[in-house]
C-alpha cells in the first residue's frame, strides 16, 4: 500500500522557521518526483517545490525561492521542505505527492502526481 505522511506543521511567528517531512513507503522510492504543494482557503492548490529522487534535481517557486529548501534521504524514503522566513502569505495545508516521473523540469503540477499524503497545517502569524 502506498502511503505518503507528511508532519512537522504548526502554527509560527512570521519570520520564523519549519521543517516539514514526508514519510514515503509503498513504492519504490528512487523511480519518482516528491512535490510539495500547498492550499490555502478559497484558493488553488499551488507547487511550491520539487525532488527528483533518482538525480536529486530540484524547483522552487518564485514565492519561496531562497527560503525554502527542499532535500531527500533516499535511505529514510523521506523528503524535507525546510522553510525559513517564514511570511502570513505562506498559511495554507502543505501536502506531499509522488509522481512516477522523476524528472523534474518545471513547476510541479498536481495532475502529474498519483499519491498524496493527508495534508498538515501552516499557519503563520503576523
Amino acid at each position: 500500500e502506498v502511503q505518503l505522511v507528511e508532519s512537522g506543521g504548526g502554527l509560527v511567528q512570521a519570520g520564523g522557521s519549519l521543517r516539514l517531512s514526508c514519510a514515503a513507503s509503498g513504492f519504490t522510492f528512487d523511480d519518482y518526483a516528491i512535490g510539495w504543494f500547498r492550499q490555502a482557503p478559497g484558493k488553488e492548490r499551488e507547487g511550491v517545490s520539487c525532488i527528483s529522487s533518482s538525480d536529486g534535481s530540484t524547483y522552487y517557486a518564485d514565492s519561496v525561492k531562497g527560503r525554502f529548501t527542499i532535500s531527500s534521504d533516499n535511505a529514510k524514503n523521506t523528503v524535507y521542505l525546510q522553510m525559513n522566513s517564514l511570511k502570513p502569505e505562506d498559511t495554507a495545508v502543505y501536502y506531499c505527492a509522488a509522481s512516477s516521473s522523476p524528472v523534474v523540469a518545471g513547476a510541479p503540477l498536481p495532475y502529474e502526481y498519483d499519491y498524496w499524503g493527508q495534508g498538515t497545517q501552516v499557519t503563520v502569524s503576523s
